[in-house]
């Protein structure tokens, strides 16, 4: 499969650092990047690749299979005007990882193109460790979702979704989930200090709490809610913490925290598609 990048910042990096890891040789990898400093660093970090300034330079856009665009949503209508030229004859998958755009607005921009995939990554992605929910047209069949599935799956697991506005959801859920795990690990990092342990003692409680209890849930056949009431004695100190939490309703808080984000989401891609 021959793949190319339009963008070349932390996310596309790290995606095409996964699939030479995974088999494709650099030959077969193409990069539009219009910014000079960042294809040296692509070119440093990822040696054999094609780099490219833009799309008429990339000789690779016109034997690609799969295109990935990877430009922050306010740059799509302008990046991916100059790929019309290039989906003609091979008739590549095209697949979006910009959040909130939607797959009507970006086949518009590309003259109603419709072989589209939709993809929201998230950050962890960068260490091969993140979670992308993942749409298809129908106009892409099983072959088109798989070599869109191979490229995301180099960044971690992948999720798909029969209907595109679900992708909103997982923009609240997992999108922007590492940022609710890190406001959580901030406070608890914040009252281990508060209780008299140095910077780096607190970190790592926290953070090794946090990645242990991670894991022994992926052990565990049990969900959540009967792994908290295992480690709950009655009258003990974690019952005393949670009731804290129940009464200043944490859970909920955080619930309403991910439908608004859901909401933010919908509200982007109405605005981002207007033409």
């Amino acid at each position: 499969m021959s793949v190319a990048f339009i963008g070349g910042g932390n996310m596309a990096t790290a995606l095409i650092g996964g699939v030479l890891r995974h088999g494709r040789v650099p030959g077969e990898v193409t990069v539009v990047e219009p910014v000079e400093s960042q294809r040296a660093s692509l070119a440093s970090r990822h040696a054999g690749i094609e780099i490219a300034a833009s799309a008429a330079q990339a000789h690779g856009l016109a034997r690609a299979e799969l295109i990935v665009l990877a430009v922050k949503p306010q740059q799509m209508r302008d990046a991916v005007g100059p790929l019309v030229p290039f989906l003609g004859a091979s008739e590549p998958v095209v697949l979006s990882i910009a959040a909130g755009l939607r797959l009507a607005d970006i086949g518009r921009w590309l003259g109603d193109y419709p072989r589209l995939v939709r993809a929201m990554p998230n950050t962890p992605a960068l260490i091969g460790e993140g979670v992308a929910g993942m749409y298809a047209s129908a106009a892409v069949d099983q072959a088109g979702r798989t070599l869109a599935a191979d490229v995301l799956r180099a960044g971690g697991d992948v999720v798909w979704v029969d209907d595109e506005t679900m992708l909103d959801a997982i923009t609240g859920v997992s999108g922007s989930g590492p940022a609710y795990v890190f406001y959580f690990l901030e406070a608890l990092e914040r009252a281990a200090r508060e209780l008299g342990f140095d910077a780096d003692t607190a970190r790592k409680l926290a953070y090794r709490t946090f990645s242990g209890a991670i894991a022994l849930a992926q052990a565990s056949e049990h969900p959540p809610a009967t792994l908290r009431a295992q480690v709950t004695s009655k009258g003990g100190t974690t019952e005393r913490a949670l009731e804290s939490m129940q009464r200043d309703h944490v859970g909920d808080a955080i619930v309403e925290a991910v439908k608004a984000a859901t909401q933010r989401a919908r509200e982007l891609g109405d605005l981002l598609g207007r033409d």
